[in-house]
Protein backbone atom coordinates (compact mmCIF):
# COMPACT_ATOMS: atom_id res chain seq x y z
CA UNK A 1 0.00 0.00 0.00
CA UNK A 2 1.45 3.71 -0.84
CA UNK A 3 2.89 4.75 2.00
CA UNK A 4 1.14 8.57 1.38
CA UNK A 5 -1.98 6.83 0.84
CA UNK A 6 -1.09 5.41 4.42
CA UNK A 7 -0.75 8.59 6.14
CA UNK A 8 -3.71 10.10 4.83
CA UNK A 9 -5.68 7.61 5.72
CA UNK A 10 -4.47 7.54 9.07
CA UNK A 11 -5.16 11.29 9.22
CA UNK A 12 -8.87 10.83 8.13
CA UNK A 13 -9.32 8.12 10.94
CA UNK A 14 -7.34 10.53 13.50
CA UNK A 15 -10.07 13.74 12.02
CA UNK A 16 -13.14 11.15 12.67
CA UNK A 17 -12.17 10.37 16.03
CA UNK A 18 -11.81 14.19 16.99
CA UNK A 19 -15.28 14.32 15.20
CA UNK A 20 -16.96 12.07 17.22
CA UNK A 21 -15.56 13.14 20.73
CA UNK A 22 -16.63 16.44 19.84
CA UNK A 23 -20.16 15.42 18.70
CA UNK A 24 -20.92 12.24 20.29
CA UNK A 25 -23.20 13.61 22.82
CA UNK A 26 -24.67 16.65 20.49
CA UNK A 27 -28.17 14.66 21.25
CA UNK A 28 -28.31 15.18 24.98
CA UNK A 29 -30.66 16.96 25.27
CA UNK A 30 -32.84 15.71 22.89
CA UNK A 31 -33.05 12.64 24.08
CA UNK A 32 -34.47 14.27 27.37
CA UNK A 33 -37.22 16.18 25.56
CA UNK A 34 -35.30 19.54 24.90
CA UNK A 35 -35.31 21.57 21.91
CA UNK A 36 -31.43 22.15 21.16
CA UNK A 37 -29.91 25.01 19.79
CA UNK A 38 -27.86 24.37 16.33
CA UNK A 39 -24.34 23.50 17.61
CA UNK A 40 -20.94 22.44 16.02
CA UNK A 41 -17.45 21.08 15.94
CA UNK A 42 -15.37 22.21 18.82
CA UNK A 43 -17.68 25.50 18.85
CA UNK A 44 -20.74 23.98 20.28
CA UNK A 45 -23.43 26.51 20.15
CA UNK A 46 -21.39 29.51 20.80
CA UNK A 47 -18.88 30.06 17.49
CA UNK A 48 -18.19 33.59 18.56
CA UNK A 49 -15.90 32.27 21.24
CA UNK A 50 -13.69 31.34 18.78
CA UNK A 51 -14.15 33.39 15.65
CA UNK A 52 -14.29 36.74 17.64
CA UNK A 53 -16.22 38.21 14.74
CA UNK A 54 -19.10 39.30 17.16
CA UNK A 55 -19.64 39.06 21.19
CA UNK A 56 -20.65 36.22 22.45
CA UNK A 57 -23.73 37.99 23.81
CA UNK A 58 -24.70 38.27 20.62
CA UNK A 59 -24.70 34.17 20.09
CA UNK A 60 -26.82 33.70 23.05
CA UNK A 61 -29.19 36.36 22.24
CA UNK A 62 -30.11 34.08 18.62
CA UNK A 63 -30.87 31.04 20.80
CA UNK A 64 -32.76 33.08 23.25
CA UNK A 65 -35.00 35.00 20.53
CA UNK A 66 -35.39 31.60 18.61
CA UNK A 67 -36.93 29.96 21.63
CA UNK A 68 -38.48 32.61 24.29
CA UNK A 69 -41.82 31.92 22.70
CA UNK A 70 -42.34 28.32 22.55
CA UNK A 71 -39.26 27.14 25.22
CA UNK A 72 -38.84 28.02 29.27
CA UNK A 73 -35.53 26.47 28.20
CA UNK A 74 -33.11 25.08 25.63
CA UNK A 75 -30.16 22.57 25.39
CA UNK A 76 -27.30 24.42 24.95
CA UNK A 77 -23.24 23.22 24.21
CA UNK A 78 -20.03 24.85 25.02
CA UNK A 79 -17.64 23.17 22.82
CA UNK A 80 -18.96 19.77 23.75
CA UNK A 81 -19.91 20.10 27.17
CA UNK A 82 -23.91 20.20 27.40
CA UNK A 83 -25.97 22.90 29.42
CA UNK A 84 -28.92 24.67 29.68
CA UNK A 85 -29.97 27.89 28.89
CA UNK A 86 -33.04 29.19 31.03
CA UNK A 87 -35.53 31.41 29.34
CA UNK A 88 -38.11 32.17 31.68
CA UNK A 89 -37.97 34.68 34.08
CA UNK A 90 -40.08 32.81 36.83
CA UNK A 91 -37.17 30.46 36.49
CA UNK A 92 -34.78 32.95 36.80
CA UNK A 93 -35.97 34.19 39.30
CA UNK A 94 -36.19 30.77 41.44
CA UNK A 95 -32.52 29.87 40.37
CA UNK A 96 -30.84 33.04 42.20
CA UNK A 97 -33.55 33.63 45.01
CA UNK A 98 -36.65 31.50 45.99
CA UNK A 99 -35.32 28.30 45.45
CA UNK A 100 -30.81 28.95 45.21
CA UNK A 101 -30.15 26.21 47.60
CA UNK A 102 -30.33 24.26 44.54
CA UNK A 103 -27.89 26.69 42.13
CA UNK A 104 -25.57 28.27 45.05
CA UNK A 105 -22.82 27.67 43.15
CA UNK A 106 -20.90 30.07 40.42
CA UNK A 107 -19.58 27.76 37.15
CA UNK A 108 -16.71 29.63 37.29
CA UNK A 109 -15.39 28.13 40.41
CA UNK A 110 -14.65 24.97 38.32
CA UNK A 111 -12.17 26.33 36.51
CA UNK A 112 -9.71 27.87 40.07
CA UNK A 113 -7.38 26.28 42.13
CA UNK A 114 -7.29 28.30 44.77
CA UNK A 115 -3.79 26.49 45.86
CA UNK A 116 -3.01 28.24 42.37
CA UNK A 117 -4.64 31.54 42.40
CA UNK A 118 -4.55 32.19 45.89
CA UNK A 119 -6.43 35.44 45.03
CA UNK A 120 -9.13 35.08 42.47
CA UNK A 121 -9.77 31.72 44.03
CA UNK A 122 -10.57 33.39 47.18
CA UNK A 123 -13.10 35.27 46.34
CA UNK A 124 -16.63 34.92 47.70
CA UNK A 125 -17.83 34.60 43.83
CA UNK A 126 -15.52 31.53 43.55
CA UNK A 127 -15.74 29.58 46.33
CA UNK A 128 -18.45 27.06 46.79
CA UNK A 129 -20.52 25.28 49.33
CA UNK A 130 -19.87 26.67 52.55
CA UNK A 131 -16.81 28.56 51.87
CA UNK A 132 -18.47 31.40 50.45
CA UNK A 133 -21.05 32.20 52.66
CA UNK A 134 -18.49 31.76 55.31
CA UNK A 135 -15.97 34.27 53.43
CA UNK A 136 -19.21 36.56 52.41
CA UNK A 137 -19.88 36.73 56.14
CA UNK A 138 -16.79 37.35 57.14
CA UNK A 139 -16.54 40.44 54.57
CA UNK A 140 -20.24 41.97 54.22
CA UNK A 141 -19.86 43.83 57.61
CA UNK A 142 -16.81 45.62 56.27
CA UNK A 143 -19.19 47.17 53.11
CA UNK A 144 -21.61 48.08 55.96
CA UNK A 145 -23.48 51.69 55.25
CA UNK A 146 -21.44 53.12 58.01
CA UNK A 147 -18.45 52.00 57.02
CA UNK A 148 -19.29 53.46 53.02
CA UNK A 149 -20.48 56.59 55.01
CA UNK A 150 -17.12 56.66 56.77
CA UNK A 151 -14.99 56.88 53.44
CA UNK A 152 -17.33 59.14 51.45
CA UNK A 153 -15.39 62.27 52.92
CA UNK A 154 -12.58 60.29 51.20
CA UNK A 155 -14.54 60.27 47.78
CA UNK A 156 -15.26 62.99 47.62
CA UNK A 157 -11.64 64.36 48.27
CA UNK A 158 -10.92 62.17 45.44
CA UNK A 159 -13.47 63.72 43.38
CA UNK A 160 -12.20 67.00 43.59
CA UNK A 161 -8.44 66.08 42.09
CA UNK A 162 -10.49 63.90 39.86
CA UNK A 163 -12.57 66.99 37.88
CA UNK A 164 -8.88 68.43 38.31
CA UNK A 165 -7.28 66.21 36.38
CA UNK A 166 -9.84 65.77 33.35
CA UNK A 167 -9.63 69.56 33.08
CA UNK A 168 -5.64 68.92 32.56
CA UNK A 169 -5.85 66.09 30.15
CA UNK A 170 -9.04 67.79 28.33
CA UNK A 171 -6.34 70.60 27.76
CA UNK A 172 -4.12 68.65 26.02
CA UNK A 173 -6.75 66.55 24.39
CA UNK A 174 -6.68 66.18 20.94
CA UNK A 175 -9.50 65.78 18.33
CA UNK A 176 -10.15 62.47 19.29
CA UNK A 177 -11.63 63.42 22.85
CA UNK A 178 -10.34 61.67 25.93
CA UNK A 179 -10.90 57.91 26.52
CA UNK A 180 -13.61 57.30 29.34
CA UNK A 181 -12.81 53.76 30.03
CA UNK A 182 -9.29 55.43 30.49
CA UNK A 183 -10.20 57.88 32.98
CA UNK A 184 -12.62 55.93 34.82
CA UNK A 185 -10.25 53.49 35.58
CA UNK A 186 -7.79 56.18 36.98
CA UNK A 187 -10.74 57.22 39.08
CA UNK A 188 -11.60 53.83 39.94
CA UNK A 189 -8.17 52.87 41.05
CA UNK A 190 -7.62 56.10 43.09
CA UNK A 191 -10.88 55.71 45.15
CA UNK A 192 -10.75 52.43 46.17
CA UNK A 193 -7.26 52.10 47.00
CA UNK A 194 -7.73 55.12 49.25
CA UNK A 195 -11.13 53.94 50.70
CA UNK A 196 -9.67 50.26 51.14
CA UNK A 197 -5.96 51.03 51.88
CA UNK A 198 -5.48 54.53 52.87
CA UNK A 199 -2.80 55.10 50.31
CA UNK A 200 -3.15 57.02 47.22
CA UNK A 201 -2.20 55.29 43.75
CA UNK A 202 -1.14 58.68 42.21
CA UNK A 203 -3.45 57.84 39.21
CA UNK A 204 -4.15 61.45 38.53
CA UNK A 205 -0.16 62.69 38.13
CA UNK A 206 2.42 61.65 35.27
CA UNK A 207 3.89 59.45 37.31
CA UNK A 208 1.35 57.05 38.87
CA UNK A 209 2.14 54.16 41.07
CA UNK A 210 2.49 50.36 39.26
CA UNK A 211 -1.01 49.44 40.58
CA UNK A 212 -2.53 51.17 38.53
CA UNK A 213 -0.56 48.96 35.23
CA UNK A 214 -0.49 46.10 37.38
CA UNK A 215 -4.61 45.89 37.63
CA UNK A 216 -4.33 46.50 33.77
CA UNK A 217 -2.41 43.87 32.88
CA UNK A 218 -4.05 41.15 35.39
CA UNK A 219 -7.92 42.11 33.43
CA UNK A 220 -6.37 42.75 29.84
CA UNK A 221 -5.02 39.07 30.31
CA UNK A 222 -8.55 37.59 30.84
CA UNK A 223 -8.48 36.47 27.55
CA UNK A 224 -5.70 33.83 28.40
CA UNK A 225 -8.10 32.87 31.30
CA UNK A 226 -11.23 32.62 28.93
CA UNK A 227 -9.19 30.32 26.53
CA UNK A 228 -8.56 28.20 29.79
CA UNK A 229 -11.93 27.88 30.95
CA UNK A 230 -12.78 26.72 27.04
CA UNK A 231 -10.30 24.11 26.70
CA UNK A 232 -11.42 22.43 30.33
CA UNK A 233 -14.75 22.35 28.74
CA UNK A 234 -13.22 20.38 26.01
CA UNK A 235 -11.43 17.98 28.09
CA UNK A 236 -12.10 18.53 32.10
CA UNK A 237 -9.59 16.41 33.21
CA UNK A 238 -7.13 19.24 32.16
CA UNK A 239 -8.30 20.98 35.78
CA UNK A 240 -6.87 17.99 37.77
CA UNK A 241 -3.37 18.83 36.54
CA UNK A 242 -3.23 22.42 35.36
CA UNK A 243 -4.95 25.51 36.26
CA UNK A 244 -4.32 28.74 34.81
CA UNK A 245 -4.59 31.91 37.22
CA UNK A 246 -5.96 35.26 36.20
CA UNK A 247 -3.73 36.71 38.96
CA UNK A 248 -0.04 35.06 38.23
CA UNK A 249 3.19 34.67 40.64
CA UNK A 250 3.91 38.12 39.74
CA UNK A 251 1.09 39.84 40.37
CA UNK A 252 0.49 38.00 43.35
CA UNK A 253 3.34 38.89 44.87
CA UNK A 254 2.92 42.88 43.69
CA UNK A 255 -0.22 42.34 46.12
CA UNK A 256 1.37 40.67 48.68
CA UNK A 257 4.08 43.36 48.81
CA UNK A 258 1.18 46.45 48.62
CA UNK A 259 -0.79 44.96 51.83
CA UNK A 260 2.04 43.74 53.52
CA UNK A 261 3.32 47.82 53.56
CA UNK A 262 -0.30 49.34 54.39
CA UNK A 263 -0.61 46.89 57.39
CA UNK A 264 2.71 48.18 58.63
CA UNK A 265 1.86 51.32 58.04
CA UNK A 266 -1.37 50.73 59.58
CA UNK A 267 0.18 49.26 62.91
CA UNK A 268 3.24 51.74 63.10
CA UNK A 269 0.76 54.70 63.48
CA UNK A 270 -2.16 53.56 64.94
CA UNK A 271 -3.52 57.56 65.40
CA UNK A 272 -4.31 57.78 62.03
CA UNK A 273 -6.51 54.68 62.31
CA UNK A 274 -10.02 55.46 60.51
CA UNK A 275 -12.93 53.71 59.84
CA UNK A 276 -12.42 52.02 56.71
CA UNK A 277 -12.32 48.97 55.06
CA UNK A 278 -8.48 47.77 56.07
CA UNK A 279 -9.44 48.55 59.77
CA UNK A 280 -12.57 46.42 59.78
CA UNK A 281 -9.95 43.67 58.47
CA UNK A 282 -7.35 44.07 61.27
CA UNK A 283 -10.40 44.33 63.65
CA UNK A 284 -11.22 40.57 61.99
CA UNK A 285 -7.59 39.08 61.60
CA UNK A 286 -7.59 39.50 65.57
CA UNK A 287 -10.88 37.82 66.20
CA UNK A 288 -10.28 35.15 63.83
CA UNK A 289 -6.88 34.79 63.99
CA UNK A 290 -6.24 35.47 60.56
CA UNK A 291 -2.20 35.20 59.42
CA UNK A 292 -0.81 37.95 57.21
CA UNK A 293 -1.72 36.15 53.96
CA UNK A 294 -5.24 35.34 54.74
CA UNK A 295 -5.92 38.93 55.70
CA UNK A 296 -4.28 40.13 52.22
CA UNK A 297 -6.49 37.59 49.96
CA UNK A 298 -9.75 38.57 52.32
CA UNK A 299 -8.42 42.75 51.53
CA UNK A 300 -7.80 41.97 47.93
CA UNK A 301 -11.60 41.02 47.51
CA UNK A 302 -12.48 44.59 48.16
CA UNK A 303 -9.66 46.08 45.51
CA UNK A 304 -10.54 43.97 42.45
CA UNK A 305 -14.22 43.61 42.74
CA UNK A 306 -14.00 47.36 42.78
CA UNK A 307 -11.55 48.48 39.93
CA UNK A 308 -12.94 47.20 36.63
CA UNK A 309 -16.81 46.85 36.55
CA UNK A 310 -17.25 49.69 38.37
CA UNK A 311 -15.16 51.96 36.31
CA UNK A 312 -16.98 50.14 33.05
CA UNK A 313 -20.18 51.69 34.61
CA UNK A 314 -18.83 55.03 35.24
CA UNK A 315 -17.76 55.32 31.44
CA UNK A 316 -20.81 53.91 29.77
CA UNK A 317 -22.87 56.51 32.14
CA UNK A 318 -21.01 59.80 31.29
CA UNK A 319 -21.65 57.97 27.92
CA UNK A 320 -25.04 58.01 28.36
CA UNK A 321 -25.55 61.31 29.20
CA UNK A 322 -23.43 62.59 26.79
CA UNK A 323 -25.76 60.90 24.25
CA UNK A 324 -28.71 62.57 26.19
CA UNK A 325 -27.79 66.50 27.31
CA UNK A 326 -31.91 66.64 28.24
CA UNK A 327 -30.90 64.04 31.16
CA UNK A 328 -27.89 65.54 31.82
CA UNK A 329 -29.23 68.67 32.51
CA UNK A 330 -32.04 67.26 34.70
CA UNK A 331 -28.88 65.01 36.93
CA UNK A 332 -27.32 68.68 37.09
CA UNK A 333 -30.78 70.22 38.14
CA UNK A 334 -31.55 67.69 40.84
CA UNK A 335 -27.88 67.87 42.35
CA UNK A 336 -27.62 71.59 42.79
CA UNK A 337 -24.90 73.49 43.72
CA UNK A 338 -24.10 72.34 46.60
CA UNK A 339 -21.86 69.75 48.86
CA UNK A 340 -23.58 67.20 49.40
CA UNK A 341 -23.77 65.19 52.54
CA UNK A 342 -23.46 61.07 52.00
CA UNK A 343 -27.35 61.18 53.27
CA UNK A 344 -27.81 63.57 50.63
CA UNK A 345 -26.11 61.70 47.83
CA UNK A 346 -28.19 58.65 48.47
CA UNK A 347 -31.48 60.42 48.06
CA UNK A 348 -30.81 61.18 43.76
CA UNK A 349 -33.18 59.32 42.14
CA UNK A 350 -32.89 60.41 38.81
CA UNK A 351 -28.82 60.13 38.69
CA UNK A 352 -29.85 56.52 40.27
CA UNK A 353 -32.16 55.69 37.96
CA UNK A 354 -29.38 56.99 34.96
CA UNK A 355 -27.10 54.72 36.69
CA UNK A 356 -29.62 51.59 36.53
CA UNK A 357 -30.76 52.18 33.36
CA UNK A 358 -26.81 52.17 32.12
CA UNK A 359 -26.04 48.66 34.02
CA UNK A 360 -29.46 47.62 31.85
CA UNK A 361 -28.07 48.35 28.81
CA UNK A 362 -24.34 47.56 29.67
CA UNK A 363 -24.55 45.45 32.53
CA UNK A 364 -20.92 43.96 33.14
CA UNK A 365 -21.91 40.56 33.43
CA UNK A 366 -23.54 39.77 30.03
CA UNK A 367 -24.18 36.43 31.37
CA UNK A 368 -24.20 33.71 34.36
CA UNK A 369 -23.43 30.16 35.01
CA UNK A 370 -24.59 28.74 37.80
CA UNK A 371 -23.76 25.04 39.09
CA UNK A 372 -26.69 22.53 40.07
CA UNK A 373 -26.07 21.84 43.77
CA UNK A 374 -28.95 19.51 44.22
CA UNK A 375 -31.27 18.05 42.02
CA UNK A 376 -33.84 19.98 40.75
CA UNK A 377 -37.25 19.51 38.87
CA UNK A 378 -38.25 22.07 35.81
CA UNK A 379 -41.31 22.23 33.46
CA UNK A 380 -41.50 23.27 30.18
CA UNK A 381 -44.20 24.94 28.00
CA UNK A 382 -45.19 21.73 26.60
CA UNK A 383 -45.66 20.13 29.88
CA UNK A 384 -42.55 17.91 29.57
CA UNK A 385 -40.67 17.72 32.95
CA UNK A 386 -37.01 18.07 33.12
CA UNK A 387 -34.54 16.85 36.32
CA UNK A 388 -31.17 18.72 36.62
CA UNK A 389 -28.68 17.18 38.77
CA UNK A 390 -25.74 17.85 40.47
CA UNK A 391 -22.97 18.96 38.70
CA UNK A 392 -25.20 20.29 35.49
CA UNK A 393 -24.58 24.16 34.36
CA UNK A 394 -27.47 26.88 33.46
CA UNK A 395 -26.82 29.55 31.96
CA UNK A 396 -28.70 32.89 32.90
CA UNK A 397 -28.57 35.16 29.32
CA UNK A 398 -28.84 38.57 31.41
CA UNK A 399 -27.93 40.62 28.37
CA UNK A 400 -31.15 38.87 26.52
CA UNK A 401 -33.10 39.54 29.29
CA UNK A 402 -31.97 43.26 29.72
CA UNK A 403 -32.85 44.02 25.96
CA UNK A 404 -36.27 42.24 25.93
CA UNK A 405 -39.27 44.60 24.56
CA UNK A 406 -41.55 42.09 26.64
CA UNK A 407 -40.03 43.15 30.06
CA UNK A 408 -38.42 47.03 28.67
CA UNK A 409 -40.30 49.19 26.52
CA UNK A 410 -38.22 50.15 23.76
CA UNK A 411 -35.20 48.21 25.05
CA UNK A 412 -32.52 50.01 23.22
CA UNK A 413 -33.23 53.40 24.56
CA UNK A 414 -32.05 55.26 27.25
CA UNK A 415 -34.58 55.64 29.39
CA UNK A 416 -33.80 56.37 33.09
CA UNK A 417 -37.32 56.96 34.34
CA UNK A 418 -38.22 52.99 34.09
CA UNK A 419 -36.13 53.09 37.10
CA UNK A 420 -37.80 55.46 39.25
CA UNK A 421 -39.81 54.44 42.06
CA UNK A 422 -42.91 55.82 40.86
CA UNK A 423 -42.93 53.07 38.19
CA UNK A 424 -41.99 50.22 40.46
CA UNK A 425 -37.72 51.15 40.77
CA UNK A 426 -35.29 48.71 40.49
CA UNK A 427 -37.48 46.00 42.61
CA UNK A 428 -40.08 45.64 39.91
CA UNK A 429 -37.65 44.35 37.76
CA UNK A 430 -35.63 42.17 39.94
CA UNK A 431 -38.84 40.38 41.56
CA UNK A 432 -39.75 39.51 37.92
CA UNK A 433 -36.00 37.96 37.17
CA UNK A 434 -35.51 40.41 34.48
CA UNK A 435 -32.98 42.72 36.03
CA UNK A 436 -29.53 41.39 36.93
CA UNK A 437 -26.43 43.29 36.75
CA UNK A 438 -25.24 42.23 39.99
CA UNK A 439 -27.13 39.10 40.34
CA UNK A 440 -29.76 38.36 42.79
CA UNK A 441 -30.59 36.67 46.04
CA UNK A 442 -28.13 35.61 48.96
CA UNK A 443 -25.28 35.84 46.36
CA UNK A 444 -25.72 39.33 45.10
CA UNK A 445 -23.04 41.36 44.71
CA UNK A 446 -21.91 42.72 48.19
CA UNK A 447 -20.16 45.96 47.49
CA UNK A 448 -23.57 47.39 45.75
CA UNK A 449 -23.40 49.89 48.09
CA UNK A 450 -20.17 50.69 47.64
CA UNK A 451 -20.06 50.88 44.36
CA UNK A 452 -23.04 52.86 44.01
CA UNK A 453 -21.66 55.26 46.66
CA UNK A 454 -18.38 55.91 44.29
CA UNK A 455 -20.46 56.17 41.16
CA UNK A 456 -22.85 59.15 42.20
CA UNK A 457 -20.08 60.93 43.98
CA UNK A 458 -18.10 60.92 40.34
CA UNK A 459 -20.73 62.05 38.83
CA UNK A 460 -22.26 64.52 40.67
CA UNK A 461 -18.32 66.40 40.57
CA UNK A 462 -18.21 65.79 36.61
CA UNK A 463 -21.34 66.68 35.92
CA UNK A 464 -21.26 70.12 38.01
CA UNK A 465 -17.77 71.10 36.42
CA UNK A 466 -18.48 70.18 33.01
CA UNK A 467 -20.77 69.73 29.78
CA UNK A 468 -20.44 66.45 28.39
CA UNK A 469 -20.53 65.62 24.96
CA UNK A 470 -19.61 62.29 22.82
CA UNK A 471 -16.52 62.65 20.46
CA UNK A 472 -17.37 62.08 16.87
CA UNK A 473 -14.88 58.90 17.18
CA UNK A 474 -17.50 57.64 19.04
CA UNK A 475 -20.14 55.11 17.56
CA UNK A 476 -23.42 56.14 17.89
CA UNK A 477 -25.29 52.45 18.54
CA UNK A 478 -24.45 50.01 21.66
CA UNK A 479 -22.63 47.63 19.49
CA UNK A 480 -20.48 45.64 22.32
CA UNK A 481 -16.87 44.91 21.99
CA UNK A 482 -16.14 41.76 19.90
CA UNK A 483 -13.93 39.88 22.57
CA UNK A 484 -14.42 41.29 25.96
CA UNK A 485 -15.87 39.01 28.48
CA UNK A 486 -17.55 42.16 29.82
CA UNK A 487 -19.76 44.74 28.05
CA UNK A 488 -18.04 47.59 26.72
CA UNK A 489 -18.65 49.52 23.86
CA UNK A 490 -17.37 48.21 20.54
CA UNK A 491 -14.42 51.22 19.55
CA UNK A 492 -14.17 52.77 23.09
CA UNK A 493 -15.88 55.75 24.55
CA UNK A 494 -14.38 59.12 23.55
CA UNK A 495 -15.64 62.21 24.96
CA UNK A 496 -15.36 66.18 25.36
CA UNK A 497 -15.57 67.96 28.41
CA UNK A 498 -16.02 71.72 28.10
CA UNK A 499 -15.76 73.16 31.43
CA UNK A 500 -18.88 75.09 32.94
Amino acid sequence: MCPIFCMWLLIAGFLALVYVFLTWNFDYWRKRGIETAASWPFVGSFPSTFTKKRNVAYDIDDIYQQYKETDKMVGVFTTRRPQLLVICPEYINKIYASDFRSFRDNERGNFVDKKVDKILGNNPFILKGDEWKERRAEITPGLSLNRVKAVYPVSQSVCKKFVDYIKRQQRMATTQGLDAKKLSLCYTTEVVSDCVLGISAQSFTDTPTPLVAMIQRVFNSSSKFILYSVLANIWPPIRKFYSLPLFNEEAEEFFFDIMSRCLKLRREKPEEQRDDFLNYMLQLQEKKGLDESELTVHTMTFLTDGFETTALVLSHTLLMLARHPEQQQKVRDEIGKAELSFEQLTELPYLEACIHETLRLFSPQLTARKLVTEAYELTNKNGSPLRLNPGDVVIIPVNSLHHDSQYYENPHEFRPERFLEANGGVKKYRDQGVYLPFGNGPRICPGIRFALTQLKAALVEILRSFDIHVNPKTRSDNRLNDTFCWATLKGGIWLEFTER
